[in-house]
């Protein structure tokens, strides 16, 4: 099945997270005006054990349309039969993780281990191609380092599979998040096929957006590490990539509301300890710039509890107002 890109109004995605890129995250995007949005990768194996926090991770009930699942995995079986899982409790679309770069994804010929075993990753695409009618797309890096640039031919060997959609973060594994992305490639794999091919890296601001779609032809964007505490980025970007306009960045009121929204998302699907312990990362995000942030960052890490954590954010958002009064005078 191919993807209607007319359809998809030159969409710039939410990038799937490990750890971050859960319901609770996915919904406060939306909620601001994003809409296409990846879950965090999911263990093919996992799933087809119906590991219960596994299921949980593949939640997608009330999320906003066509909810888009990762899958991870090194065996072609797995991964078909966990993408016809997916596809049964609501996914849209399959993404096949070729890309991540860490050491006990890698080890287990996963992720990124991919890049250097081409005929594993041409027939784990094939299988979960041929598993369902849901379209499948793959995320991949350029190679394994800059001696094994295979993004190119891999990208080939995607699209001869049935693959609708590729996207391209633009470093290697050796790179992992260091460096600078090179956009370059994009535009090469951009050339080498006719699928939509998405680009990623280093678009930390709606003209970043513009500018990689630009540079590189890519058909659209996505967005990873820039949204960690801006949410807002997701839908910013999208509408400077419709209209060139840029929309208004939060005041640190909305800042506070939104964190706050997103905490109860938290403690609501994964209860008060989970929750509580995910939050304080996502929290040292929302007010990272803002006033004396600094200053409260060891409290938020420390909180103890869920109403103590309400209550730091709370204050930091009273600080700003009075150093916002203190300027009027």
């Amino acid at each position: 099945m191919k993807i209607g890109w007319d359809d998809w109004d030159r969409p710039v995605f939410l990038a799937p997270m490990a750890g971050v890129t859960d319901k609770a995250f996915r919904e406060t995007v939306c909620a601001l005006g994003g809409r296409y949005v990846w879950t965090e990768m999911i263990s093919a194996k996992a799933l087809t054990y119906r590991n219960p926090h596994t299921l949980q991770m593949l939640d997608l009930r009330g999320e906003t349309p066509p909810p888009i699942v990762q899958l991870f995995g090194a065996e072609a079986e797995s991964m078909a039969q966990a993408a016809v899982l997916a596809v049964e409790r609501g996914a849209g679309m399959i993404d096949i993780n070729m890309g991540c770069p860490t050491l006990k994804i890698v080890a287990n010929q996963e992720g990124a281990a991919l890049l250097r075993d081409l005929p594993r990753a041409e027939k784990i695409a094939a299988a979960v191609v041929q598993a369902t009618s849901a379209p499948v797309s793959v995320k991949i890096r350029l190679g394994w380092s800059q001696r094994e640039i295979v993004a190119v031919e891999l990208a080939r060997r995607l699209e001869d599979c049935g693959v609708s959609l590729l996207s391209v973060h633009a470093r290697t594994r050796e790179q992992q998040y260091g460096g600078r992305a090179a956009w370059e490639w994009i535009g090469r794999v951009k050339e080498a096929v006719k699928i939509p091919v998405v680009g990623n890296g280093d678009v930390t601001t709606p003209e970043e957006a513009w500018e990689m779609m630009e540079q590189t032809g890519c058909d659209s964007v996505m967005i990873g590490r820039g949204a960690l505490g801006n949410p807002w980025l997701i839908a910013q970007a999208q509408q400077f990539v419709l209209s060139r306009q840029r929309l208004p960045g939060p005041t640190p009121e909305e800042r506070i509301e939104v964190a706050l929204a997103h905490f109860e998302r938290l403690l609501q699907y994964k209860g008060e300890r989970i929750g509580l312990n995910e939050m304080r990362k996502h929290a040292a995000w929302y007010v990272k710039g803002m006033r004396y942030a600094a200053v409260f960052r060891d409290r938020i890490m420390q909180a103890p509890e869920p109403e103590e954590l309400r209550k730091i954010l709370k204050e930091i958002l009273v600080s700003q107002s009075a150093v916002e009064e203190y300027m009027k005078e």
